[in-house]
């Protein structure tokens, strides 16, 4: 297994240009995983719950401020469901509010970025990610 198939990218954004700007700049990178996008935290809860593939398959990239279920109430729901707690979260959004940030923090986000993103130093940590994910799997 090549470290770039370790894990499927869940993009949970509600702005259409945003998600565009995540998918193509890691692409530009060579980010070659799988990559799904949601409009909304209830879309893809509803979407974790329907799979059977480990928890350990996925990578979040979680925008905040979303309508019908915002990042924080995703955020809350996926580490408080044994099944999904280790899937790992990372919240990439506008908001830079400390209190905002350590909020995540507290709830069990792995990392927190502002966008607008340097997409060459971000994509080596989600590298780096990845070959941490297939560590733990093996």
């Amino acid at each position: 297994m090549k470290e770039n198939d370790v894990f499927e990218i869940l993009i949970v954004e509600d702005d259409d240009g945003h998600a565009e700007l995540i998918r193509e700049g890691l692409e530009d990178v060579g980010f070659c995983n799988p990559i799904q996008r949601f409009k909304n935290g209830l879309k893809a809860w509803e979407f974790l719950n329907k799979e059977t593939i480990s928890s350990h398959n996925y990578l979040i990239l979680l925008d905040i401020n979303m309508p019908v279920m915002n990042g924080i109430e995703f955020l809350k729901k996926v580490k408080a469901e044994e099944k999904f707690k280790n899937i790992p979260i990372i919240m990439l959004t506008t908001t830079d509010d400390p209190r905002e940030v350590k909020e995540c923090y507290n709830l069990g986000c792995n990392f927190y970025v502002t966008k607008p993103i340097d997409f060459v130093a971000f994509a080596e940590n989600l590298r780096r990610l990845g070959l941490f994910i297939q560590i733990i799997k093996l």
